[in-house]
């Protein structure tokens, strides 16, 4: 069991001199992966680990030979076939071969092999082309391919005219093929196969109890297996040469994906991938850096410059919700993407919804729809072959037919003629159709329709190669903004001009956004053709509070209209959580400034001119853009634009083309170019620059020597600098750091200003000078100017919060003087009945007091008479003794 975002003991490194240089800098490198681009393992390191190699890490960037180094993380990975019961899966033994096969040691015993008959797939199907008949067994029951009547792939016409696929090469990125299978032996072709998983050239599976890895020998028989030779079944190109890389049998790193994609493609006309991140409905996720470069050098330099052509199956999601605009490999501009219609014509259970994808192959359904034939494990055929990972090898076999008839078609060309000839006729309305701005059906869950082989053979023979691709990008000056619970925004983008594209191919909206929950986000796009697309569905089970980063939303909905007028951008919340700010948001269009083909009618559209050029100045202040370089022909721009999260960016080693003009003193070397510093006068805010800070920033200053230093390291975003021992010699940055303090004029920037505020004078929220349409601004204290920015949906509930809060205080201070004014009372009670006591007591004891002194006095009279009586007595007696 792999642990996902653990690290390898494997490193992917660029060097200096080529290859040469990399066996001496490390006697251990695996394998070239592209220009400069290495692969190799450490035996000193741990296999996988969940803690980072740093000190191998370190050494490694410390080494002059070595330009760039990364260690590998294990990456989720999944084949999009649907294992729902193993025991249903229908496996007929084909006849022998001549010979033991090879790897027949490792097979199981003949007797062990299932011989289990689908009942539902016996007998010859009604609708079956019976002017056209092969040998193969399982031909009569092929039904997505000779059914007829407008109901299949149309691919026997093709056949009938003698294009079978002969001379194109297709190679299977998966699991393994057996190459020894007897319907796939005779295609088989050893170049355009390999093992990245053992590192050897034989790309065998791995046999299991489970039959665990079947996909790839499954997906390779769709595409050529041989006809007429009484064994199974019928390749769609069975005349092409078909090859397998095993990269899914192991752990899968952006350097398996990198050699994977980027196989001897002089040689490989067109790679199949039925796999792709997890189809939970809550992963966002796609190629790595490497990965993204593969498809770059693919598209620019495979074929001879024509340019590789990648098939990618769309996804298995739907029943969890997901949205494959979520897949950052069928949301490429370089793949065509590929999803399912049911026999019946209709949405599968599985089946995404999304923007990116282009067209559809037929495929499994529900439970008693009919399911695809192929070539299987240990020399079988299998009648259930299911999901969309049976749709994309059905569409590499139709692409192989296109190319025989026209080897010169460039990986442009052939998306070109799939949207002009494929199919929506025989679709369900379930996929909810839609006209385009030049009259094209278009469905998010079937593209612009089922694929037709014989119309694409047609239209290839007579095709002209389209124009260079061009590329314009315009950013929205909008202000950070939130998105409130059960509410939605709309941001405006008014294109008055493209330079180089007017007629559109891809269109991308690059988007920034955080969520407190994202899968609750739903983001619409509509074109000035009036084309509305829906960019991302909300998922139930996506939880995380990750948002977006830079994401570039694809559509190809838009294809043939013009880019000029107004492009309107709808985020919804329909959750009960505050989402964003939405920091972010721009277009990319990719296209070609003159028709594709000469007979092409210009694209309807208000304000469209034969040329546009740039006049003035953008809104907001924005300086018109650098003339970009005229592109080669098949070629695309190669910079961060194409960045699917902050570690998938794409650097150039060279600087760029020197961009001039707009204002800017000082650009980046690096793509995309941005400005470093601008003229004396003109603000810079995200790598451009302004005669005055646009909507949402505020004017500031920093320090001249600090500002270029922070420029440097942060909007030029370029690989670190790492000194060597003994060298001493301080980089630009730090030599300007080392200056004298002299008197620099400070350079002039914008900064943002807080989310809530569409124009303000500092960074707090209580700085606002305006708010957006969808909010006012308050003042909530009267001691110092304090203006904050609520949105309107929330005032109503502030107010009732001040009043209830006005009510409490009020309440509290009524309750406090009653409180006051009760004790009040009872202090003066218990005072006053104290009183009385103490009166009554007083007079008790005034009394007693009284009663003492009287009987004191009393006593003391009685006693004085009594002494007086003594001495009136004592005389008495004195004189009668005298007598006598």
């Amino acid at each position: 069991m792999c642990l996902l975002g653990a690290t390898r003991s494997e490193w992917e490194w660029g060097v200096r001199g080529g290859e040469s240089s990399a066996v001496k800098a490390s006697p251990l490198t695996k394998a070239h992966i592209f220009d400069n681009h290495f692969h190799f393992h450490h035996n000193s390191v741990a296999r996988r680990s969940l803690t980072p190699a740093h000190d191998h890490h370190g050494r490694l960037e410390t080494d002059s030979r070595v330009r760039w180094a990364r260690q590998q993380k294990i990456l989720s990975r999944k084949k999009r076939d649907l294992i729902t019961i193993p025991d249903s899966v229908t496996t007929v033994e084909t006849k022998p071969s001549a010979g033991p096969s090879p790897s027949s040691a490792t097979k199981r015993e003949a007797g062990s092999k299932r011989e289990l008959q689908n009942t539902r797939v016996k007998g010859r199907p009604r609708s079956t082309d019976l002017r056209f008949v092969l040998n193969d067994p399982k031909w009569p029951h092929m039904w997505y391919l000779n059914r007829g009547g407008g109901l299949d792939m149309n691919v026997i016409p093709a056949w009938r005219e003698g294009v079978t696929g002969r001379g194109v090469v297709v190679t299977i990125l998966d699991d393994g093929l057996e190459t020894d299978h007897p319907d796939i032996v005779s295609n088989y072709d050893p170049m355009a196969s390999y093992d990245v998983n053992s590192h050897d050239s034989d790309p065998q599976p791995r046999y299991d109890m489970i039959d665990s890895n079947r996909h790839g020998t499954r997906c390779a028989g769709e595409v050529a297996a041989t006809a007429n030779n009484s064994l199974c079944a019928v390749g769609v190109a069975y005349d092409a040469s078909v090859g397998g890389v095993r990269m899914l049998d192991g752990d899968v790193t952006d350097a398996v994906e990198a050699r994977s994609l980027s196989l001897n493609p002089q040689h490989v006309d067109i790679y199949s991938a039925s796999w792709g991140p997890d189809d939970d409905g809550k992963t966002v996720d796609g190629p790595g850096e490497l990965a993204t470069r593969a498809f770059i050098e693919g598209v620019n330099k495979g074929r001879n410059g024509k340019g590789s052509i990648f098939v990618w199956a769309s996804g298995n999601g739907g029943r969890e919700h997901d949205n494959c605009n979520c897949d950052g490999y069928t949301n490429s501009i370089w793949t065509l993407s590929i999803s399912s219609a049911t026999e019946r014509g209709e949405v599968p259970w599985y089946s995404e919804m999304c923007s990116s994808t282009l067209a559809a192959t037929y495929s499994s359904g529900a439970v008693l729809e009919k399911q695809v034939v192929t070539t299987d494990l240990h020399h079988t055929c299998t009648t259930s072959h299911t999901g969309t990972s049976a749709s994309a090898p059905l569409a590499a076999g139709i692409c192989a037919l296109a190319l025989q008839a026209n080897k010169e078609l460039t990986w442009r060309d052939m998306q070109h003629i799939v949207v002009r000839t494929a199919r929506p006729e025989r679709l369900s309305t379930g996929g909810e159709w839609r006209v385009n701005g030049v009259g094209r059906n278009v469905s998010h869950s079937f593209g612009y329709g089922l694929l037709d082989a014989a119309g694409m053979v047609r239209l290839a023979r007579s095709w002209k190669t389209v124009p260079p691709q061009r590329r314009c990008e315009l950013a929205a000056s909008t202000p950070q903004r939130a998105v409130p619970p059960k509410s939605s925004i709309s941001l405006r983008l008014d294109v008055s001009a493209c330079p180089g594209v007017n007629y559109l191919e891809h269109v991308q909206a690059r988007v920034s956004l955080s969520a407190t929950r994202r899968g609750d986000l739903r983001i619409t796009l509509t074109s000035p053709a009036g084309t509305r697309v829906t960019l991302l569905t909300p998922r139930q089970h996506d939880l995380s509070r990750a948002g977006f980063n830079s994401w570039p939303f694809m559509s190809v909905h838009m294809w043939g209209e013009s880019p000029l007028g107004e492009w309107l951008l709808e985020v919804s919340n329909e959750g009960r959580f505050m989402a964003g700010p939405l920091s972010q948001w721009e277009l990319i269009f990719y296209g070609t400034e003159t028709p594709p083909q000469d007979n092409d009618a210009s694209p309807e559209s208000p304000q469209f001119p034969e040329i546009p050029s740039w006049s003035g100045t953008n809104e907001n202040n924005h300086l018109p853009p650098e003339p970009s370089e005229e592109p080669k022909h098949n070629s695309i721009d190669d910079d961060l634009a194409l960045v699917w999260h902050d570690s998938h960016a794409i650097r150039e080693e060279s600087p760029g083309n020197g961009m001039a003009g707009s204002g800017c003193a000082t650009h980046a070397v690096q793509a995309p170019h941005k400005c470093l510093e601008c003229a004396k006068g003109l603000h810079l805010y995200d790598g451009r620059c302004y005669a005055s800070c646009p909507d949402g920033t505020y004017a500031g200053e920093i320090l001249e020597r600090t500002s270029r230093r922070r420029n440097l390291t942060i909007l030029e975003a370029g690989p670190p600098v790492i000194k060597r021992q003994g060298d001493n010699k301080p980089t630009a940055s730090e030599a300007l750091d080392m200056e004298p303090n002299i008197n620099y004029t400070s350079p002039l920037i914008c900064l943002s200003c807080h989310y809530t505020c569409a124009t303000c004078v500092g960074p707090h929220n209580s700085q606002c000078s305006s708010c957006l349409d969808d909010a006012q601004i308050v003042n909530l204290t009267h001691v110092e100017p304090k203006f904050y920015c609520y949105p309107n949906i929330i005032l109503p509930q502030l107010n009732d919060a001040n009043w209830q809060y006005k009510v409490n205080v009020i309440l509290s201070i009524v309750l406090f003087v009653c409180g006051l004014f009760v004790c009040y009372v009872l202090s003066t009670c218990l005072k006053k009945n104290y009183g009385r006591n103490n009166y009554n007591d007083n007079i008790k004891v005034a009394y007693k007091e009284l009663a003492a002194d009287d009987k004191h006095q009393s006593a003391l009279d009685i006693e004085e008479e009594i002494h007086k009586a003594i001495i009136d007595g004592s005389d008495s007696e004195s004189d009668d003794d005298l007598r006598l």
